[in-house]
């Protein structure tokens, strides 16, 4: 099983708990006197507005009813202009979002329209890093391009499918859970693809939506 599956990183939290100990005097004994007049009572202070809560994270998009979980796809080769190359986990959304931004301004400058889902394919991984191509499909592949990109076909045949909804950094517990399923239908993991649903170069990066798909060993990517 792909390494990518495993959490790659986890944010321990930690209670605080405060204790306050109110100290109360009791007035001693006292010889009668004279009743002084009373002081004049100040008015009473207005209560203190409560502050705003502080949102310390942003939340995750919660999931839909129709949000697909492990439910077995068949994927089509497609043709897709791409580029490769490593990374590690902890700048991998800077990493792919890099590789889109200059696949984008390629096609744009071309006239070339994308025909599907932009994706990754995770080629191999480890627990510090990865090798990937980043790619986007097209209708058909141009009749030369710049030596930084290749030409190739997208995956296909069977996959399991995946929804994932919030920020690439929230993906991990997604992951978790996805190894989980497959733990619990004891089946392996070949290829691993994430298709952006929404574009990770404008979208609000808390609400991503991402396409997890996961090829068995007997799966080969056309």
């Amino acid at each position: 099983m792909l390494l990518r599956l495993a959490p790659r990183a986890g944010i321990a939290s930690a209670a605080i708990v405060a204790i306050v100990t109110l100290a109360v005097a009791l007035p001693g004994p006292a010889w009668p006197q004279s009743p002084a007049p009373s002081p004049a009572q100040p008015p009473p202070a207005a209560a203190p507005t409560p502050a705003a809560p502080t949102e310390i994270a942003p939340q995750a998009t919660p999931a839909q009813p129709s949000d697909e979980f492990g439910v077995q796809t068949d994927l089509t080769a497609r043709t897709m202009i791409y580029v490769k190359g490593s990374g590690t986990w902890d700048k991998a959304f800077e990493t792919i979002t890099a590789s889109l931004k200059k696949i984008k301004t390629y096609l744009d400058k071309e006239g070339i329209k994308p025909d599907g889902l932009p994706m990754t394919i995770f080629i191999a991984s480890d627990d510090k890093g990865f090798d990937y191509q980043v790619g986007v499909p097209i209708a058909a592949a141009p009749k030369s391009t710049p030596a930084e990109f290749a030409i190739g076909q997208t995956p296909a045949g069977q996959a399991l499918k995946f929804v994932h909804r919030g920020s690439y950094d929230d993906l991990d517990g997604t992951y978790e859970k996805i190894t989980d399923f497959l733990d619990d239908k004891r089946l392996d993991a070949k290829e691993m693809i994430e298709e952006y649903v929404t574009d990770p170069l404008t979208s609000d990066a808390s609400k991503l939506v991402v396409y997890v798909l996961i090829q068995p060993p007997e799966t080969s990517p056309g």
